[in-house]
């Protein structure tokens, strides 16, 4: 990827916003997730080029950091937008139109809380997308998806923990979740690794609270398990227990938000990420300080 770099330096930079989806800097990465998305649905992986563009070009245009935008940071909440609402909606033209504005508006959210030096993740893509779904259902209502209807024949193997892979990008397919974990583990194998067992502890955890096995099965509730994982991956025992954590957060969140029949996107994923990053920091400040008293 470094000719493509050199070559092709404006590509190698979406396919890293791509790659950023699950924090990985690498345009290989993102080359695979494209490739995953492809797999699971043309249209799917159309909304994802044309939202990862859009993105980027808006911080181009809006002369944002370059160090910043080649880095990636203003393509992969965008990407989710282009993806998510192929998903939800049928890919009529203020659907493609929505993608264009909403992966900009993600582009600008984000460049404004790295301003404000708020770590909010995918947090642009959740609330974009909530006020565009929003919109489609009730004010200017735009027929569902026949993916969101379409039947999905799941094996009760272990290619769940890989569905959960999938999952963080709308992919249920479990071919899509296996190129997805490749893709990481080429990136960072430690990441990938603890982003298997992430999915696998939010799948028990998800199987003890009852729920259903159907949704377990289809890594509905490990996706979001995957990229908490992924953040506090380390070689130390204590990142361990900080993604533990986090892990059983996202779970509750995801509980809770499916109870009241909440579209969750990959909230629970930036709550759980955001609360034990909070306590992760006051950790280490009480340390230093006691450092510093002793």
């Amino acid at each position: 990827m470094e000719l493509l770099d050199q070559k092709l330096p404006f590509v190698n930079t979406l396919f890293k916003g791509i790659g950023q989806i699950m924090l990985q800097e690498n345009a290989l990465t993102g080359l695979l997730f494209l490739a995953g998305i492809f797999y699971g649905s043309i249209l799917m992986g159309i909304g994802a080029l044309l939202a990862v563009l859009s993105g980027t070009l808006t911080a181009t245009i809006l002369n944002y950091d370059k160090k910043e935008i080649q880095q990636g940071l203003y393509g992969f909440s965008a990407t989710l937008v282009g993806v998510a609402l192929i998903l939800f909606f049928k890919p009529a033209l203020f659907i493609w139109i929505a993608i264009i504005i909403g992966s900009a508006l993600a582009a600008i959210i984000q460049h404004w809380c790295m301003i404000k030096k708020i770590p909010v993740f995918t947090l642009p893509f959740v609330v974009v997308t909530w006020v565009i779904i929003f919109f489609f259902h009730q004010i200017y209502p735009i027929p569902a998806s026949e993916l969101l209807t379409a039947e999905t024949h799941i094996n009760n193997d272990f290619t769940f923990a890989f569905r959960g892979f999938g999952e963080v990008i709308f992919q249920g397919s479990a071919l899509s979740g296996i190129i997805f974990f490749i893709a990481v583990f080429i990136s960072s194998p430690i990441s990938a690794l603890y982003g298997i067992a992430g999915a696998i502890l939010a799948a028990i955890l998800s199987a003890i609270f009852s729920a259903p096995i159907a949704s377990i099965e289809m890594g509905l509730f490990s996706y979001n398990a995957v990229l908490c994982a992924i953040v506090f991956a380390g070689s130390k025992p204590k990142d361990g227990l900080w993604a533990t954590a986090s892990i059983i957060l996202s779970v509750i969140v995801a509980f809770l938000m499916n109870r009241f029949n909440l579209i969750q996107l990959t909230f629970p994923f930036v709550a759980a990420t955001c609360i034990t990053l909070f306590f992760k920091n006051l950790n280490l400040r009480q340390r230093l300080e006691q450092t510093i008293t002793n």
